[in-house]
């Protein structure tokens, strides 16, 4: 019923300022030359003053009198002869604003059943999360999900490698119980595509190894499933997951699945807590990085966290360019290390970065002899780590180290 008073109420509010709208445009715009008069007074006035304060002469003030009389005589001419318009009838003006009034109020009560939500109860964040659980648990099966999606076509491939996985597929099942064997045809199955097919080996490979099946292997039998159904985690893929888990608390292929489970089933939160602690501790080349670089910023959003993912690592040296600095002269040297620490320095000042790469230049600085610039890099560290006590411990202990903080 409140929803109802304070959907009404703003109605109303609403038809009243169109209704002052209306009455207030009921008299006539008045004629432009009227605006005009009161300009050329004004400029009157202005060369009074200004010849008061000496800025003209007074023979100036004079012919600037004379000009501004004249089209003052003009403009009350022009105000004379202009057409006088009539006011809009009043009945008319609150006919217009009753009907608009009604219009939108019948309107919105006839349009809210479709667009809107009647009759729809709060939704606290316990009960949100106790949604969820539920939809993660009643979620289909990959038997269900297989069902529902059409088997991929088969990848188009050399006909030769085609023959030698027939042929595999021969081997294996004339020897079932090969362990090597089985991990091949999984290989091979998912070169070609065959999600499915990849799986079902995966899964006779854990099988056969048993209590020696790792980590990976269980990882490996979560993706090809997930893979088979484009993308969806079952819980049958999900049950492998936590297997490997079990096995590697840091698999990244584990996390990030779990990520995209709990993200699409809807707990944000849980989701981009995993996947921000799998970026911070990834590397560059690791193949879910781009994938949660890219939504990890939506996901912290949906998560209600305010969060900037870290910089990419600055790359070091290559074993060319320490071979090549081994033959350099002082000089040469000492360039190329300023060089390096330059473009630090900009990134660092233009996209942020980790406590670590602070560090590295207030390091690198101290080297160098440049202590004052080294101080103002430590000064404006306090205040980017100030909320991260850890991260300042380790800035503050480069800066001691390099003789700028105490």
């Amino acid at each position: 019923m409140g929803f109802w008073l304070i959907a009404a109420g703003l109605a109303a509010l609403i038809a009243l300022a169109l209704l002052a709208a209306l009455l207030r445009g009921r008299m006539a715009s008045a004629p432009t030359a009227t605006y005009d008069l009161q300009v050329y007074r004004d400029q009157l006035r202005e060369v009074e003053k200004d010849l008061a304060r000496g800025v003209i002469s007074e023979n100036e003030a004079e012919r600037v009198r004379i000009e501004v009389s004249r089209r003052i005589l003009e403009a009350d001419k022009d105000a004379q002869d202009a057409p006088k318009s009539e006011r809009a009838p009043r009945w008319l003006s609150l006919t217009v604003a009753g009907a608009i009034a009604a219009v939108m109020l019948v309107g919105s009560l006839a349009l809210y059943p479709y667009l809107g939500a009647p009759g729809y109860p709060d939704m606290p964040l316990a009960q949100r999360k106790a949604l969820a659980d539920i939809a993660r648990e009643t979620r289909e099966s990959q038997a269900e999900a297989e069902a529902r999606l059409p088997v991929s076509p088969p990848m188009d491939v050399d006909p030769r490698y085609a023959k030698l996985v027939e042929e595999l597929r021969r081997v294996v099942a004339e020897r079932p119980t090969d362990p090597q064997g089985m991990a091949m045809l999984a290989q091979s199955e998912a070169g070609l595509g065959n999600y499915r097919a990849a799986y079902a080996a995966q899964a006779k490979l854990i099988g056969l190894k048993a209590d020696n099946a790792t980590a990976e292997d269980f990882a490996a039998l979560g993706e090809l499933m997930i893979l088979a159904v484009d993308g969806y985690v079952s819980p049958e893929a999900e049950a492998a997951l936590n297997q490997t888990l079990e096995r590697d608390r840091t698999n990244g292929t584990a996390l990030f699945y779990a990520g995209v489970l709990y993200a699409r089933t809807g707990r944000p939160d849980l989701a981009f807590n995993i996947w921000r602690s799998l970026l911070e501790q990834s590397q560059p080349s690791d193949p879910w990085v781009p994938v949660i670089e890219n939504g990890i910023g939506e996901l912290a959003m949906l998560a209600g966290v305010d969060y900037t993912p870290p910089a990419a690592a600055l790359p070091g040296p290559s074993a060319a360019d320490m071979q090549a600095a081994g033959d350099m002269s002082d000089d040469d040297r000492q360039a190329m290390i300023r060089g390096m620490v330059e473009r630090l320095s900009d990134r660092l000042a233009t996209d942020g970065g980790t406590a670590d790469e602070w560090a590295r230049l207030i390091g690198a600085l101290g080297v160098l002899g440049e202590t004052d610039r080294a101080r103002g890099i430590w000064a404006e560290a306090q205040t980017v780590f100030a909320q991260h006590p850890a991260d300042l411990a380790t800035v503050l202990a480069a800066a001691q180290k390099a003789g700028v903080a105490e």
